[in-house]
């Protein structure tokens, strides 16, 4: 009885952390994911991008659409033609956003074409999206100018209620494409104002030195002539600094200054020494206008 007692003790202890484990909150919940920053950027600003990823073997080997929006804003879907699609932008999460989209993919792709889930802020205990990914899978973003990625191709498979909230969320996209020079780096235009918002995953710390250190030169500018920095977004545990451009830049006028830019940053950020009287007055600059999305 005693040896039983305390295999029994153990095994509630196990359940407590687990269950404590499941609700913690996880300050960078997509870390470890090699698409980490395009991630966040699909959830947090890119309006409509898809990209395709696979399950391990352990879990189905299936293939899932991650996609920026899915309809009425579902964590996930089992579309009548057979794909599998989780949604990245839902009106609620719980304290770790990786594990909502784990068992929301798990779950539908249990279940018969068709069904779908939502959101939900207590998924339980179980695995997290670093665990279900095969994670030497591409990972090739599409971004669309429409939401059509939401229905089939067979239009005798598409869900009418879908069909008919295509047009109105159709008109909320804004133009929005990727930039090559550097990753993770997005142009877009907002009603008629223009923006590049580039994610880094390298140390808050580090990029906001190198972001003084360039600002401090008067170098902030992405590379490119009228180029103005606004401010930074702190987005699941990472870093997106943000530059305006005049309303008529398109992202080919942006590539070449980019490149540049991107690699003055690298050097500015992994710089070892401490910032200068001129340094440390940018810096204040740049940490004052920080804006956290969660």
């Amino acid at each position: 009885m005693g040896k039983k007692s305390k295999k029994s003790r153990e095994e509630i202890i196990a359940k407590r952390l687990a269950k404590a484990q499941a609700g913690a909150w996880v300050p960078r919940p997509f870390e470890g994911l090699p698409f980490e920053a395009d991630l966040i950027c699909l959830r947090e600003l890119v309006p409509a991008a898809t990209a395709t990823v696979r399950l391990t073997e352990e879990h189905g080997g299936h293939e899932v659409v991650l996609a920026s929006l899915l309809p009425a804003a579902w964590q996930a879907l089992h579309r009548a033609d057979g794909v599998l699609m989780a949604g990245l932008q839902v009106p609620f999460s719980s304290a770790d956003p990786s594990r909502d989209l784990a068992a929301a993919i798990l779950e539908v792709a249990a279940g018969e074409p068709g069904t779908y889930v939502e959101a939900n802020s207590q998924p339980g205990e179980g695995p997290r999206l670093q665990d279900v990914l095969d994670l030497s899978a591409p990972f090739d973003i599409t971004l669309h100018e429409t939401f059509d990625y939401w229905v089939p191709e067979d239009e005798s498979l598409r869900d009418e209620d879908v069909v008919a909230a295509l047009a109105q969320a159709n008109e909320s996209i804004s133009p929005t494409e990727k930039l090559v020079s550097a990753p993770s780096a997005y142009w877009t235009n907002m009603s008629g104002r223009v923006y590049v918002r580039w994610a880094q995953t390298q140390p808050e710390e580090k990029v906001l030195n190198g972001l003084a250190r360039l600002h401090a030169k008067g170098e902030n500018d992405l590379g490119t002539e009228g180029g103005k920095y606004l401010g930074c977004f702190r987005a699941h545990g990472i870093v997106v600094p943000v530059w305006e451009f005049p309303p008529a830049t398109q992202p080919d006028d942006l590539e070449e200054g980019l490149a540049s830019f991107a690699a003055r940053f690298d050097e500015a950020v992994s710089a070892e020494t401490a910032l200068d009287y001129e340094e440390r007055r940018a810096k204040a600059g740049v940490v004052s206008r920080q804006l956290t999305i969660r």
